[in-house]
């Protein structure tokens, strides 16, 4: 089976790679990417990324069994015009799930060979429901985004009014008075950064905008996470370590996103931590096979340098808490985003901060993963360093 991905957006290209790579055993399939202009054989399944005023070749014959379209909602008619029939259609922005199932229809469809005319018309139907739900998911997503826009306001102009009365401008306060003004701050601060992470998981995440890397130290970033959970940590008596080894290499990340991730990450360490429990924190250099999936700790870094003499080329930081263990079903999806378990241990957030996480460090093209120790549950992130970092607008802090 051929596959062709007709686009000239090379990450499109590369996202389709790795769906197909998950939906296709055969060995026999094949799979390659070009624009339409350099369109010129044929393929069993067309991937296309519809842009207006397309002009097709007409040596392909297309078919909806054959073809799967890339298109925005307000390009629809345009499709069906162009084509003279409704193919598949995944609406953009796109996202993982949808292309993947679509996809997926789409090469069981086509290995079958012909199918019976009622089961054609039951495909046909799905494709039509798949449209009408992707219409719904981004109805959502607008709705999100006006309602996170009109949070944001008011979150910052009480953080400012907090910051006010905490400078004493405005008459000076007793220490209640001002323990009090603290923690509504961080309250406030902590509302503004879901609703901010609202945003990115609903349309930033979208926009393809890399992160500001810069030269910077991670023992700052966690400095500043832990004394925004420091409030969280003292009314439970959670006992806090943090040791966190140099490195010889510079370390390029955007500081506020790693502020946001570390401080996601302990705050659930604190949420879930007993009263009178522990949270230790280990920074320290790390051999990453990039070629491996980074799932759990069976392979101890230092063990690994020492037999294969690997030299450093990440940095890595594990967060451990003295907490239940999480349910092994649940290791992946925690990361997930707007997931969540009826659970007591639901340490998702309502696939919220933890998903937010992800999106940051592999943006940064590092890993984050979460396993169970006989310590408890440990969070840990890998961020690769300068040689292995992206090219993308690097400058010094």
């Amino acid at each position: 089976m051929r596959i062709k991905v007709v686009s000239k957006d090379s990450g499109l290209s590369q996202l389709c790679k790795e769906i197909l790579a998950e939906v296709i055993q055969d060995q026999s399939c094949t799979f390659s990417a070009a624009s339409l202009e350099d369109l010129n054989d044929s393929a069993d399944l067309y991937i296309l990324d519809f842009q207006h005023n397309f002009s097709l070749p007409k040596n392909i014959r297309w078919s909806y069994s054959n073809l799967v379209v890339l298109a925005h909602r307000r390009e629809m008619a345009e499709v069906q015009q162009v084509f003279g029939f409704e193919p598949q259609i995944v609406l953009k922005p796109i996202t993982r799930a949808t292309l993947s199932a679509l996809v997926g229809l789409a090469v069981s469809n086509n290995v079958a060979g012909s199918l019976r005319d009622d089961r054609d018309h039951i495909f046909q139907g799905l494709i039509e429901a798949n449209v009408k739900l992707q219409e719904y998911d981004h109805e959502r997503t607008n709705f999100l985004t006006r309602v996170v826009h009109d949070f944001r306001a008011p979150l910052t102009a009480l953080n400012g009014y907090c910051g006010l009365l905490l400078g004493d401008p405005l008459g000076s306060l007793n220490d209640k008075q001002q323990e009090v003004i603290r923690r509504m701050q961080y309250s406030v601060r902590r509302l503004s950064r879901m609703a901010s992470g609202m945003l990115q998981l609903t349309v930033e995440r979208e926009i393809k905008k890399g992160p500001d890397l810069q030269r910077a130290e991670i023992q700052r970033s966690l400095e500043q996470a832990l004394q925004e959970i420091g409030y969280l940590a003292k009314d439970k008596n959670i006992t806090v370590r943090c040791l966190v080894d140099g490195c010889n290499e510079e370390l390029y990340f955007d500081p506020a996103q790693l502020d946001q991730v570390l401080v996601n990450i302990l705050d659930n360490a604190c949420k879930f931590t007993p009263r009178n429990g522990l949270i230790e924190i280990h920074g320290y250099p790390f051999f990453w096979e990039r070629r491996g999936r980074l799932t759990s700790a069976n392979s101890l870094p230092k063990e690994r340098r020492v037999r294969n003499g690997a030299e450093p080329n990440s940095y890595r930081v594990d967060i451990r808490d003295s907490g239940t263990a999480i349910a092994a079903e649940h290791l992946e999806s925690i990361f997930e985003e707007y997931t969540s378990y009826s659970a007591g241990g639901d340490r998702s957030g309502g696939g919220l901060g933890l998903a937010i996480c992800r999106m940051i460090v592999d943006q940064h093209r590092g890993r984050v993963w979460a396993e169970n120790t006989d310590e408890g549950p440990m969070f840990s992130m890998v961020l690769p360093l300068r040689r292995f970092g992206s090219a993308q607008s690097v400058r010094s802090a």
